[in-house]
C-alpha cells in the first residue's frame, strides 16, 4: 500500500513538473516576442514591404461570419451527424478552395505571403525540430485542458468525429485518405487560415494578446465539438504562438501535422495510451 502511494505521488510531482517546465517554455516566448514588439520602433528594424490593410480584413470578416454561422448551425442541430468519408473529403475541398482564394487574393494586391508567412525563414528541418520541442512542452497544458473538460464534463471523452471515422473504417484506402488528409492537408490548409490569414489580419487591427485569443477561441470553436474546445483552444494559442515567436508558419504546420500524426499513433496503438 505504501509503495502504491508512494508510485502514485512520484508520478503526481512528475506531472507536475511536465506542466510547470511547459508553461516555463511558452511564457519564455510569450516574453521575447513582448521584447520584440518593446524594440519594433528601432529605425533599424525593417518592416514588410507591404502587409494586411482593410482589403484584407473585409475578407476575413467575411470568412470569420462564415465560421461562425456554420458553427452556430452546428451546434443548433438536435441529434448530432455522424462524420463520413465523403463529408471530410467535402470539407478538405472546401478548405483547399478558401486557400486558393485567399492566396489569389493576396497576389492580386501584391502581398509577398513569402515574406509574411516566413516560408523562406526557416528549413524544413529547423521547422520540424522546432515543432517538436514546442508540441512536447505544449503536450502537458493540452493534458491539463483535457482533464479539465473530463472532471467538468462528467467523465465524457473529447474526442471528435473523426476519430469514430478512422475507427470505424473498414478498408486500407479509407485509413489511408484519412491519415493523409490528418497529417498532411488539414495542418497546411488551417494553419494557413487561422494562423496566417486570420491571425494575421487580427493581429494588425487587434494586436497580438486579442488576435491570439480570438483566434484561438475561433479555432477550437470551428471544430464543432464541446468536449474538445478546450483542449483544442490551448493547441490552437500553441500553434498560434509557435508561428509568432518563430515568424515561419511552417513550425506551426509541422506541430499540426506532428500532433495529428501521434493522435493517429494512439489510434493505431490504443495501449500505448493505456501504459
Amino acid at each position: 500500500m505504501f509503495a502504491s502511494a508512494l508510485s502514485s505521488a512520484l508520478a503526481n510531482i512528475f506531472v507536475a513538473l511536465l506542466v510547470f517546465a511547459g508553461l516555463a517554455i511558452y511564457l519564455t516566448l510569450i516574453r521575447q516576442i513582448s521584447a520584440r514588439r518593446a524594440v519594433s520602433t528601432d529605425a533599424t528594424q525593417l518592416a514588410p514591404p507591404r502587409t494586411f490593410g482593410l482589403p484584407e480584413a473585409f475578407l476575413a470578416i467575411a470568412l470569420i461570419l462564415f465560421l461562425l454561422l456554420n458553427i452556430i448551425v452546428s451546434f443548433g442541430r438536435s441529434t448530432p451527424v455522424t462524420l463520413r468519408p465523403e463529408d471530410l473529403r467535402a470539407n478538405v475541398l472546401f478548405s483547399l478552395l478558401v486557400i486558393f482564394l485567399i492566396a489569389g487574393f493576396l497576389t492580386l494586391r501584391r502581398i509577398d505571403i513569402e515574406a509574411i508567412g516566413g516560408l523562406s525563414k526557416a528549413s524544413v528541418k529547423r521547422a520540424v525540430s522546432t515543432a517538436i520541442v514546442l508540441l512536447v512542452a505544449a503536450a502537458p497544458l493540452i493534458g491539463i485542458a483535457e482533464a479539465l473538460t473530463q472532471t467538468f464534463l462528467g467523465g465524457e471523452s473529447s474526442k471528435q468525429e473523426i476519430v469514430d471515422l478512422f475507427n470505424s473504417s473498414r478498408t486500407i484506402q479509407e485509413r489511408v485518405t484519412i491519415i493523409v488528409l490528418a497529417v498532411v492537408v488539414a495542418p497546411i490548409s488551417e494553419e494557413f487560415i487561422f494562423s496566417f490569414f486570420i491571425y494575421g489580419v487580427l493581429r494588425r487591427y487587434l494586436g497580438i494578446t486579442a488576435g491570439l485569443i480570438f483566434n484561438a477561441l475561433l479555432f477550437a470553436a470551428a471544430h464543432t465539438h464541446l468536449p474538445s474546445a478546450a483542449p483544442l483552444f490551448v493547441l490552437g494559442a500553441c500553434f498560434t504562438l509557435a508561428y509568432e515567436w518563430s515568424g515561419s508558419i511552417l513550425v506551426s504546420m509541422a506541430m499540426h501535422a506532428l500532433f495529428n500524426s501521434a493522435q493517429l499513433i494512439f489510434l493505431a496503438f490504443p495501449e500505448l495510451v493505456q501504459q
